[in-house]
């Protein structure tokens, strides 16, 4: 339950966040995607499922507060939490390299997904051109502060501590 609150604490602020403060900074050519950082960092820490729920919820959230379909960016942060969410207690996120990674590798998994959602919607998605600046700066911003995320959230027990049952539950391949 406390786990709960303070993931919805968290989505709202960095809902708040990336909707109202960061996308109103002129100097920004894009807003980073703090939402998406925050996502595959719950999938790492607790899991496929709360991975699913966390981007599911801040997707839905996300789409009712922006001019993109309903549903997109919910999809969008599913299958991102997911498969960030088969690294469950695999990947250390402490220090700055691997979160930087992460942050990369994320931000491109979102790329190449809303590249391949628009091939089949081509007239109401549209997708980043891969050659433009603001793709890589965007994937520049969300990993250098997928660090920054990932360590202020680490100082949450209750987010980034995994709780016993879900250990004992998680069959491990060895």
């Amino acid at each position: 339950m406390k786990s709960t609150v303070t993931s919805v604490i968290f989505t709202l602020i960095l809902l708040f966040l990336e909707t109202a403060i960061l996308s109103n900074l002129y100097f920004l050519p894009v807003v980073p995607d703090l939402l998406l950082l925050y996502t595959v960092y719950v999938s790492i820490h607790r899991g496929s499922l709360h991975g699913e729920t966390e981007g599911f919820a801040s997707g839905i959230l996300l789409d009712c507060l922006s001019s993109a379909p309903l549903g997109l960016n919910a999809l969008l942060r599913t299958i991102v939490g997911f498969i960030s969410g088969l690294f469950f207690l695999t990947i250390n996120t402490y220090g700055f390299l691997i979160p930087f990674i992460i942050g990369f590798i994320a931000t491109v998994l979102k790329v190449v997904l809303l590249s391949i959602i628009s091939f089949f919607f081509p007239g109401n998605v549209f997708s980043y051109d891969l050659f433009s600046s603001a793709v890589w700066i965007e994937i520049l911003l969300n990993s250098l502060l997928a660090p920054v995320l990932f360590l202020i959230c680490s100082k949450f027990e209750s987010i980034s501590k995994e709780p016993i049952e879900t250990i004992e539950s998680t069959e491990r391949i060895n």
